[in-house]
């Protein structure tokens, strides 16, 4: 009792699905930990829960965001743990399933107090990049705070312009705000990690995608071409379409690139989440074997 049970693993593995089979089981709700599937205006692209998963059982942070929004893990972390503190006043325990990594440790370990962000910095900072590009924003980061540079993910555009961000709001650096503390939680915290061989959950996304495309993945990605600029579609499946739409590649070729995408992105996960070894692990074909671990540590 009292406990936070986590179902994550990479894209494209059925945690929605078993999500809903752990859910009914611990008599609670679903508290989704999806960067992307809390934009209502991403679907299909995101393989949000269709109507029928939504039906079976609530769900927090589906579609309660739009693209023009800005939302962050921050974010995520003050809106999730008022929900999980209500789940298990309610039911005795909640339950949080998703794959977005930032997110999931913004629960279980808590992010730093970073300052909010001022609309006009955040201006500046994009006005900067969008005129000298990666590059620029780069070198102005070298120069506010040489430590988080040689730490960043430097292709990483949306990461190196929150720091400068952060340097212009502060006045100081965004590596000195930086604790890795972990915040106390007044509940325990389970979590059960999925996983498959490589070579079979590389051919789930693969075929995934273009189960996305026979659902309307292109038209979608048309509907939201004109706002391609905001950091929400900045997300694999949309991206990929916009420069088919732009005329600089086929469509087979987009496709292909989602895939190939999707898949670097699951590995990223994976090496992300094989790091922490309070994950249990199982096989998402074995419900029954996650259901027993859910009730023996429930006991």
């Amino acid at each position: 009792m009292n406990t936070l049970y986590v179902i994550l693993g990479p894209t494209g593995i059925g945690k929605t699905e078993l999500g809903i089979h752990v859910a009914h089981t611990l008599g609670c709700s679903v508290i989704s930990c999806d960067s992307r599937q809390i934009y209502r205006e991403l679907k299909i692209g995101t393989a949000s829960p269709d109507e029928r998963q939504l039906s079976a059982v609530k769900h927090y942070f589906i579609g309660t965001k739009s693209i023009a929004d800005h939302y962050s893990a921050g974010q995520y972390e003050c809106d999730a743990i008022p929900v999980i503190e209500s789940e298990i006043a309610l039911h005795g325990n909640a339950l949080m399933v998703g794959g977005s990594m930032l997110y999931i440790d913004a629960v279980c370990r808590g992010i730093d107090d970073i300052p909010a962000i001022d609309p006009s910095v955040r201006e500046e900072v994009h006005a900067i990049y969008e005129a000298e590009g990666i590059d620029g924003i780069r070198r102005r980061l070298k120069i506010l705070d040489p430590q988080h540079y040689m730490e960043v993910d430097l292709k990483n555009a949306k990461r190196i312009m929150h720091a400068i961000e952060v340097c212009i709001m502060t006045g100081g650096t965004f590596s000195g705000l930086r604790t890795n503390r972990v915040k106390p939680r007044p509940f325990n915290i389970v979590k059960i990690g999925l996983t498959l061989s490589r070579q079979e959950l590389y051919g789930r996304i693969n075929a995934r995608v273009l189960k996305m495309m026979e659902m309307g993945l292109e038209e979608e990605a048309r509907t939201l071409y004109a706002y391609r600029h905001l950091n929400a579609l900045n997300t694999v499946g949309y991206k990929e379409l916009f420069d088919y739409f732009d005329g600089s590649c086929t469509l087979g070729f987009a496709v292909e690139k989602i895939q190939q995408n999707t898949r670097k992105y699951a590995k990223k996960q994976i090496t992300w989440f094989k790091k922490d070894d309070t994950v249990r692990w199982f096989s998402p074909y074995d419900t029954a074997a996650v259901i027993d671990y859910v009730r023996e540590t429930n006991a």
